[in-house]
């Protein structure tokens, strides 16, 4: 796939395969080793498969630094409709890695509270595996801070995929939406934790919209130069 003939398809594998990386450390490792309100199974699951747990802090490192040259391959794609709404997406989702990132230490230091380093003798297992829960409690929350920016940078990326040519505009309208859902899910944790589940049970539609776009640049791409050209010639 040459980026110069389909910068729309280019951007697309670079946004499917960080998002599948983000999935699988932030959705099905939890699943298959977080018990929630069970300190000690949790501990005992993770120690019992500490290589993918690692694997999991990993995908999310290199998800999350893959995500800087997606911004950077769909502010190529689109920098044409709005330069200051392109640069404005990319430094929304480019504050979010940091975040995420620093986040990642939560669920390294539960990792060493489960291995039991030598100056962690002075407490005993139970001690530890609740430390470590408490770790793993705050990587969840940190999530619910980026959550915020992953909403906010999709509403100038929603605003140039609906303003673009070249770009189909429901797509526009399903991102901003997406957008929302985001922010909504993030405020929710911080304001009412109780409402979280249900919050993120009916935004699942809106969450759709990122699928929808990426699936829609990696199976028919974008040209812009070549919608431009066309304007041209009408």
């Amino acid at each position: 796939m040459n980026s110069t003939m389909n910068p729309g398809r280019f951007a697309g594998l670079l946004y499917v395969f960080m998002s599948l990386l983000g999935f699988f450390a932030m959705a099905y490792i939890p699943s298959k080793l977080i018990v929630h309100g069970n300190a000690t199974a949790t501990a005992n699951n993770i120690a019992a498969s500490e290589t993918l747990f690692r694997l999991g802090i990993a995908g999310e490192l290199i998800g999350q630094a893959g995500f800087i040259f997606v911004a950077l391959a769909l502010y190529d794609l689109l920098k044409g409709v709005s330069r200051r709404h392109a640069l404005l997406m990319v430094i929304l989702i480019v504050v979010s890695i940091p975040i995420a990132f620093l986040n990642e230490l939560n669920s390294i230091a539960a990792l060493v509270l489960i291995r039991g380093a030598d100056f962690l003798s002075i407490l005993d297992e139970p001690q530890r595996d609740t430390l470590a829960m408490l770790f793993l409690n705050l990587h969840d929350r940190g999530f619910v801070v980026a959550e915020m920016f992953w909403g906010l940078w999709l509403f100038p990326l929603a605003l140039l995929v609906y303003r673009s040519r070249f770009l189909p505009r429901f797509l526009g309208v399903w991102l901003a939406l997406a957008g929302f859902a985001w922010v909504i899910l993030s405020l929710t944790g911080i304001l009412l934790p109780q409402y979280q589940d249900k919050a993120d049970s009916y935004s699942q539609p809106a969450f759709f919209g990122e699928i929808a776009f990426m699936l829609w640049l990696l199976i028919r791409g974008a040209k812009p130069q070549a919608a431009a050209s066309s304007s041209a010639v009408a």
